[in-house]
């Protein structure tokens, strides 16, 4: 056979698979924006891909409440997550199931990032996508999950299978970086006999809990953000800082949440470089001018990418110095578990749409809030304990995946207990939430045929169970309706605090 021949005969092995990786669009370019992309039509797309691209690979990570697949889209040169050099990327979309533009924004970065000129970008990425974290909410169009949980809710205690997913696959790869992809409303009543609503195409937002290392807060706020805001605009987007609340003069404007219960937060409180994104959605219904929502959701998420691109390696020696500390054993140190939006005597200047002019403007807020202030401080101890037939507790710290032995008591172990005396109540962002006047003290001896299991704080979720475990924390179990039964009026709390001999030694 010549060679002539054989190169002739592989060109035509090979057209079909050209063909298929040139012609294959994303569904919604395949059915131009005239409706949303089915459950189904996003598991064939990215399964067919899947088949013809090298660095491209498709996993299931778990399932919905009613079965659906969750899955996952890793991008690598070579084996994902194998090469310790790259900087780890987490992009996630649609946990709530009726802000659909996040999904159909994935399914366009994904076709965008198999193009050629495009693969620079894992040079120095891993990057893996989750398109669809609520499948069952997506195809109803509805913001909950099957179970009718909040999953943007329910990072803290993990009860549904779809965050236990998310989680346990964020657990498995330790990514340094993530962004949790969703839609805002600027409609509604208020807002309307205010005469204005917001108009941005895309708000993002870092994590503001105090406990989340100042210096990823920093590089977010000061980098980052304005990175991306810029890469928006040049491409005809418009952005902004997420800052819900409003309207102006009628409630204050804040710099999101610090509560550790939802997608951003949840992960930015394990040290990573962690953000939200908000698109803004349709009035009427989820279809709604989806083109251009779908187009700005991917220009963000490609403008992230692009960013930890060219700042890798900032990235991540910032992200594994930040996670020493929580990883290392503990030293003395004040954690924040309560905290408050105060102003810093600055004025929002806020773009806004008037409805009286059908025109973009700005109109600048006094009442605005971009400070977290913390309120109430604790002492981090060594570990916690936690009684072994307590399966409330046993079965969180499981769904949790954190680091836990049986304790076996040592004479040269410090152990705290708190008394609960009147249970009161303190506002958090506009909600009433348990608020127990608590006294911390000394434990001589464990009581006797009392078992506990040991949940030490070094490991990267050591700030998580202190916002979990402490009675007083505003972000703790004891604020969920499944956990209210362990925090009772003039009783002692169940868990216990643990100080060894060197968390004693350092505090004298």
């Amino acid at each position: 056979m010549t060679k002539q021949l054989v190169f002739f005969l592989t060109i035509l092995l090979l057209l079909p698979l050209m063909a298929l990786n040139q012609t294959l669009l994303p569904p919604p370019l395949q059915h131009d924006f005239l409706k949303l992309t089915s459950y189904d039509e996003l598991s064939s797309y990215i399964n067919e891909v899947s088949k013809t691209s090298g660095r491209m690979k498709v996993e299931i990570i778990g399932q919905s409440v009613k079965g659906r697949n969750l899955y996952a889209v890793t991008f690598s040169e070579k084996e994902f997550a194998i090469d310790q050099n790259k900087l780890r990327v987490l992009l996630f979309a649609q946990q709530h199931g009726n802000e659909q533009s996040g999904k159909e924004g994935m399914l366009l970065l994904i076709h965008e990032l198999l193009k050629p000129e495009n693969r620079y970008l894992f040079e120095k990425i891993d990057l893996a996508l989750i398109p669809q974290i609520n499948p069952d909410g997506g195809e109803m169009n509805t913001r909950r999950n099957a179970n009718k949980v909040d999953l943007n809710r329910n990072h803290m205690i993990l009860t549904e299978p779809e965050t236990i997913a998310l989680h346990s696959f964020f657990d498995r790869y330790l990514f340094e970086a993530t962004l949790d992809v969703h839609e805002y409303s600027p409609y509604g009543e208020p807002w309307e006999h205010y005469g204005y609503r917001k108009n941005s195409d895309i708000t993002m937002g870092a994590a503001t809990n105090l406990n989340v290392a100042l210096a990823i807060r920093d590089l977010s706020n000061q980098e980052l953000l304005p990175f991306v805001f810029n890469y928006l605009k040049e491409r005809k987007f418009s952005a902004f800082t997420y800052c819900p609340g409003g309207p102006p003069e009628e409630s204050y404007i804040r710099h999101s949440t610090f509560d550790v219960n939802d997608g951003r937060q949840s992960l930015g409180i394990q040290n990573t470089f962690s953000f939200i994104q908000e698109g803004m959605n349709g009035k009427d219904d989820s279809i709604e001018n989806i083109r251009h929502r779908s187009e700005g959701q991917m220009t963000g998420m490609r403008g992230m990418l692009e960013y930890c691109f060219r700042n890798a390696g900032k990235i991540k020696t910032l992200v594994s110095e930040s996670r020493k500390l929580l990883t290392e054993p503990p030293v003395p140190t004040m954690v924040s578990i309560q905290s408050i939006h105060k102003s810093n005597g600055s004025i929002l200047p806020l773009p806004l749409y008037s409805y009286a002019t059908g025109k973009d403007t700005v109109v600048n807020v006094k009442d605005y809030r971009p400070v977290v202030a913390s309120l109430t401080d604790t002492e981090k101890p060594e570990a916690y304990l936690i009684p072994a037939d307590c399966t409330l507790l046993t079965d969180w710290v499981k769904r949790q995946s954190l680091k836990q032995i049986p304790y076996i008591y040592n004479p040269g172990d410090r152990i705290q207990q708190y008394h609960i005396g009147v249970i009161d109540s303190i506002d958090f962002e506009g909600d009433r939430i348990v608020n127990p006047v608590v006294t911390l003290q000394e434990l001589p001896v464990i009581p006797a045929g009392k078992k506990f299991i040991r949940v030490p704080l070094d490991q990267l979720k050591g700030n998580l169970i202190i916002l979990a475990l402490e009675p007083q924390s505003m972000l703790g179990l004891v604020t969920y309706p499944q956990f209210a039964s362990i925090i009772q009026q003039e009783k002692i709390f169940p868990v216990l605090r643990l100080h060894n001999n060197f968390i004693t030694n350092h505090t004298k």
